[in-house]
């Protein structure tokens, strides 16, 4: 559900980078109140596997669409909503800046879809009501389909409503609507049976690692990270570097909902402004666009056959894992020092 900048004005565009801005402040100020040293790693390593795990699309049967996990509840269950912001955050910029993954003007509209509705309404209104500190698998199940469900249909509703705000008379409201709330529900279902698969794996390894977030306070020196670390680290590896070969040929949910509006002409990009201005920085910045090597000569390559074993693809999961885990690093050690500062 990375939106491209075709989707939206320059208004909106810079009206939701303000807003996510806003947003990162306040959970960086909320985090360093209570930011727990040894879970920094844990940030990074979870950060790193939802890179990589958003590079995976799986199919929607009989749609012709493909969705991909959004892992904001995995990282507002692990984190807590403010240092899982900041991680999805992360994420979505080192995919935008380096893969040119969802455009530069879109980035604070991606930020607001996929990672404030997670981590700060599905989270804390449904999940821990839900679930809270249960060991129930059961309700553990249930909240992270309804959780993981609400937070996609949220952010999928927010971009017909962004892209209305934006006068994209190519996308009728009612129309779009229509599209992207039933594939995103579905996606959103899958997402939650992810979740929970993940969320009951901990909770079998490290029950009070799940425990302690949920009461929203520091671990305790007798609950040890270094297994879930390494665990998450070794998927990240795994998932970016060879999984990724098999992801879904088909369009993912928004794309697949836009070719269906618009009988599959797409939108056409601005050609002034300040969108081509960032579309040249994102060119220059992107090291593998689209998770794969620059095309020879400017020209895209032969459709692959799938599963697609292209280095390009596990170079990218790979490369873009460990920026993704140093940016993390140095935001969590940054909020830690500036902690120090102040004590």
């Amino acid at each position: 559900m990375h939106m491209a900048d075709a989707l939206l004005s320059p208004a909106v565009g810079t009206t939701l980078w303000a807003g996510s801005v806003a947003v990162g402040g306040y959970a960086s100020r909320r985090l360093r109140e209570r930011i727990d040293d040894r879970a920094i790693p844990l940030m990074g390593v979870l950060g790193a596997f939802i890179f990589a795990a958003q590079m995976i699309n799986f199919t929607i049967p009989g749609t012709g669409s493909s969705g991909h996990l959004g892992g904001g509840m995995i990282l507002a269950i692990f984190l807590g909503p403010h240092a899982g912001f900041l991680v999805m955050a992360s994420v979505l910029t080192v995919q935008a800046l380096f893969f040119a993954d969802g455009g530069l003007l879109a980035l604070g509209c991606n930020i607001w879809n996929l990672g404030i509705y997670p981590c700060y309404l599905a989270y804390p209104l449904l999940y821990k009501p839900l679930a809270g500190g249960s060991r129930s698998l059961g309700r553990i199940l249930a909240a992270s389909l309804a959780s993981a469900a609400a937070a996609l249909q949220l952010g999928a509703f927010s971009v017909v409503v962004e892209t209305l705000l934006s006068g994209k008379s190519e996308l009728p409201f009612g129309a779009f609507a229509l599209l992207m709330q039933p594939i995103h529900l579905a996606i959103g279902i899958v997402e939650g049976l992810v979740t929970a698969g993940v969320i009951g794996y901990v909770q079998g390894a490290r029950p009070e690692l799940l425990e302690g977030m949920a009461a929203a306070r520091p671990l305790g020196a007798e609950v040890s990270l270094k297994k879930v670390v390494a665990t998450f680290a070794v998927l990240a590896i795994l998932t970016g570097g060879a999984l990724s070969w098999f992801a879904s040929t088909h369009p993912d949910g928004l794309e697949w909902s836009v070719r269906k509006v618009t009988a599959g002409l797409g939108l056409k990009e601005a050609e002034e402004g300040i969108a081509p201005v960032l579309k040249g920085i994102q060119e220059w910045t992107a090291l593998l666009p689209d998770y794969r090597f620059k095309p020879k000569g400017g020209r895209p390559g032969k459709a692959a056959p799938w599963p697609e074993r292209e280095a390009g693809t596990s170079l990218a999961g790979i490369i873009g894992a460990a920026i993704v885990l140093g940016v993390i690093l140095l935001i969590g050690f940054g909020i830690r020092s500036c902690r120090r500062r102040e004590s």
